[in-house]
């Protein structure tokens, strides 16, 4: 199953390689697949089948399973005490339109390509190799920080159903390391590694579990929303458990919430994985759209349900951070400590839900990515008897366990909202891109200069809301850009022709979607702090690097010895 390798064969060979490494960059860098050979040649790399077991009801499950444990017991505490006050609830509003969106761009591929790549064999089919492992190295990056985030939340609320501090029980400070990577975590290692082993024995026994584990957390959620609004108070709305800090449903103004909503984007990463698991789906066309589409509207009302109960339950100041729901019950009367106890273990089981959806959609994806050879093809084998991706499952559960030990959680969060914005921003490009474009049939030129110029336009919109000072020049300056925005998508619909039409199920209003994706995406990428993209420019140098001094040197011999 494994292509020879004459670039690796010695260190002669790889020296010689790396010299030859510009042509092979012209060769390689923007070289297409195409559907059928996603479906069909590179499949068969793996070996075994993946047993297509799952319909629309296991895809939905699976979607809200993956999103809600992540989003609500992790993210939503932090996002109203830093950012958004109280309009956190609109900032999830904001993110869940920004998911929809962007998952009707995964739908169409997903239903008329149905693999495990997602967004890596999405781009790769419109954008080439390169931009493809780009893409594919931050998601799988995304999956891995995330999935040690949910974990290390999972401890907290752990600690809150036992009724016992987190730090020096749970967790243990270690000194000589840097503050944010000095608590070690040991119960976050051993939830993984379990999971792990789980999604490698079987995706129907998978599947089975999410659903008694999903089943379970909604009743709690219920039960959180429910106790939430009866608790609450309106005031908390809008005022602060502080005096001297800022009050009203807005406390960091309207740029708070697109902040925050920045921030709880992390929330929405759970259908990616749904997309993930097409390759296993009786009937895509049918299942796929339901499944995706289904999750994520069902997922973000709960959401602002959800956030709004907490708004209520106590003033946004005195929110925990990192456990808000259970927190805000062990801030009142003895009497309702039970509750916070209560939503500690619903929060637990909505976070192995979340952690076991993620690590299946990131070994589907380190195995696809394996397939085409710009990683080692070792990653794509499907085990014979269990028809998953077993060495993908194990390398990945063991990266997540080693950072979820030590690496703090805003760390942790602020890194993968920015990371899975640029991902979801690459798929709505690539929507347009294959829709309008027929490769060595129809110029391109057009297409690629709409997406540029209108990527321009909503990256001069979100400048101009985080710069310019309040005014009249800066509401002049936003119109300006969201005119421009608007008449690149008018000429672009009126002067080129669709070149493709999907043959089961497509993006309905073509390309506003897309472009409001896009627009959006951009808008809360504008949003994260400097720091975010610092360490997103570091990521993907790093992952350039690997690119330039083993994927397109893989790829290159795959293709001389006609695997690819």
């Amino acid at each position: 199953m494994e292509a020879p390798s004459s670039s690796f064969g010695s260190l002669g060979s790889y020296l010689g390689a790396l010299s030859d490494t510009p042509a092979r960059l012209r060769r390689r860098a923007f070289s297409v697949s195409t559907s059928y050979e996603e479906t069909s040649r590179l499949r068969a790399r793996s070996g075994p089948e993946m047993k297509r077991t799952l319909r629309w009801y296991d895809l939905v499950c699976f979607g809200v399973g993956g999103m809600v444990g992540a989003g609500v017991f992790v993210t939503t505490g932090r996002a109203s005490r830093m950012y958004a006050g109280p309009a956190v609830v609109l900032s999830y509003a904001i993110a869940g339109v920004c998911a929809l969106l962007s998952a009707f761009c995964y739908t169409e591929f997903a239903v008329d390509m149905p693999v495990a790549g997602g967004a890596f064999s999405y781009i790769r089919v419109t954008f080439g190799e390169f931009s493809a492992f780009m893409t594919a190295s931050n998601l799988i990056v995304d999956y891995v920080l995330s999935n040690a985030a949910v974990a290390r939340g999972f401890t907290a609320y752990l600690g809150t159903a036992l009724g016992v501090p987190v730090d020096g029980n749970l967790r243990f400070a270690v000194r000589g390391l840097p503050r944010g990577y000095n608590e070690i975590d040991p119960i976050a290692v051993a939830v993984i590694l379990i999971l792990t082993l789980l999604i490698c024995y079987s995706i129907r026994e998978s599947s089975w579990v999410n659903m008694t584990l999903t089943a379970l957390h909604i009743s709690f959620v219920a039960f959180v929303i429910a106790m939430g609004f009866w608790k609450g108070e309106l005031k908390n709305f809008v005022e602060p458990g502080n005096p001297n800090h800022a009050g009203g449903f807005f406390p960091f103004g309207i740029s708070g919430v697109f902040n925050g909503a920045a921030m709880v984007y992390l929330s929405y990463i759970g259908y990616d994985a749904v997309s993930t698991m097409a390759e296993e789906v009786r009937n895509p066309v049918k299942d796929i759209p339901i499944g995706v589409s289904g999750s994520v509207i069902l997922v973000a009302v709960l959401y602002c349900l959800m956030a709004a109960s907490m708004s209520a339950l106590l003033p946004y100041d005195m929110i925990d951070a990192e456990a808000p729901f259970s927190g805000a019950f062990q801030e009142g009367s003895s009497s309702w400590r039970w509750v916070s106890n209560t939503i500690g273990i619903g929060a637990s089981f909505g976070i192995l839900t979340s952690l076991l959806v993620s690590m299946v959609g990131q070994s589907r994806y380190m195995c696809v990515i394996g397939r085409s050879c710009v990683v080692p093809p070792w990653f794509a084998r499907v085990h014979t008897s269990t028809s998953t991706p077993v060495n993908a499952s194990l390398f990945l559960g063991i990266c997540t366990a080693a950072i979820a030990l030590f690496t703090d959680l805003e760390i942790l969060l602020n890194l993968v909202s920015i990371g899975t914005l640029f991902v979801f921003y690459m798929v709505a490009n690539a929507v347009v891109f294959r829709r309008y474009v027929a490769v060595g049939t129809t110029n391109p030129l057009p297409t690629v200069s709409f997406l540029v110029s209108f990527s321009l336009a909503s990256i001069a919109f979100a400048a101009a809301w985080q710069a310019a000072p309040a005014g009249r020049m800066k509401l002049w300056m936003l119109s300006t850009a969201v005119a421009m925005a608007v008449a690149a998508v008018v000429v672009f619909r009126s002067r080129v022709a669709v070149a493709r039409k999907p043959e089961f199920w497509g993006v309905p209003m073509m390309p506003w979607i897309p472009c409001a994706s896009v627009f959006l995406d951009i808008f809360l990428l504008g949003s994260m702090d400097r720091p975010s993209y610092v360490r997103f420019g570091v990521m993907c140098a790093a992952a350039a690097a690997v690119y330039l001094l083993y994927g397109v040197h893989s790829s290159f011999d795959a293709e001389e010895n006609g695997f690819l």
